[in-house]
């Protein structure tokens, strides 16, 4: 039986506060990109898939229906509170987007499961089956792994997320942040994207502004599941302009002041995916 559990929802920001490598990457962190930098970032990111194990296509992936998590912890430490501050944190910085943690794994259509580091390949042959996972292990020599299982319009209806709860406090946020973004269906990883934690070449371990960008323009609710590359370009100057605003607003100095200070909560508590995603 799930424990629930409750969490401030500022406790990801204060656990981040305490790991050096976190803190100097949000000091140094770049904050300014053109319009270009930020579309073609997103084309890359989220019309494509690192391993699709079906029909390979270039469509946006996403949830159109309200995303609830359940957290289920398989090692000690227990993350959980850590993983739901980490989904509150999502959820202040992507507009349109209806997540939330729960404890009833029957509601969840996105489960994320903390497991001992050495029990990682283990787990992904239990979930994915010894031929999906070899192809996995072969594809991705996976850390941490997400994975989505879309509809034929393309809309997302269940994601999961395997992470390892022992492997350092740096690489549990760095994992955690990128897996369940990915989850969401910024499902691509892609080396030519300099800026972005969907690249095998950059870890950040915090949700970074570059890609609050593109998580925006993914859930706007003019971008649609099954969109093409054309389509989403037609409509990407008047996406990008509001998730300018909504990304520059979110991270204010008042309104990042407001996050730490609040008092809200997350209450805490897997199917078979075609995409899959690793860190």
């Amino acid at each position: 039986m799930a424990v629930a559990l409750v969490a401030v929802a500022a406790a990801c920001d204060l656990a981040n506060a305490e790991s050096p490598d976190i803190a100097n990457r949000r000091a140094s962190e770049r904050r300014d990109f053109t319009n270009g930098e930020i579309s073609e970032g997103f084309l890359k990111i989220a019309l494509r898939a690192e391993l699709e194990l079906g029909k390979s296509s270039e469509r946006v992936r996403k949830f159109d229906e309200p995303v609830r998590i359940f957290i289920e912890s398989k090692a000690q430490p227990d993350r959980r509170a850590e993983i739901a501050g980490v989904i509150a944190d999502i959820r202040r910085r992507i507009d349109h987007l209806d997540v939330s943690t729960t404890d009833d794994r029957e509601e969840a259509n996105f489960v994320i499961s903390l497991v001992a580091d050495r029990e990682i390949a283990a787990t992904i042959r239990a979930r994915y089956g010894s031929s999906r996972a070899s192809q996995i292990e072969k594809s991705l020599a996976p850390q941490c792994l997400s994975g989505i299982g879309k509809d034929k319009q393309f809309r997302v209806r269940r994601a999961e997320v395997i992470l390892p709860v022992d492997a350092g406090d740096f690489t549990f946020y760095d994992c955690a942040y990128e897996e369940i973004l990915q989850g969401l269906g910024a499902i691509n990883d892609d080396s030519s994207v300099p800026w972005t934690m969907f690249n095998d070449d950059v870890q950040m371990g915090f949700f970074d502004i570059y890609d609050q960008y593109l998580l925006n323009i993914l859930y706007d609710p003019r971008i649609r599941p099954g969109m093409t590359k054309s389509e989403v370009e037609r409509l990407m100057p008047d996406v990008l302009a509001s998730a300018r605003a909504f990304v520059t607003s979110r991270n204010s100095p008042n309104h990042t002041s407001r996050d730490t200070q609040d008092a809200s909560t997350s209450r805490i508590a897997a199917p078979g995916a075609d995409e899959a995603q690793s860190n």
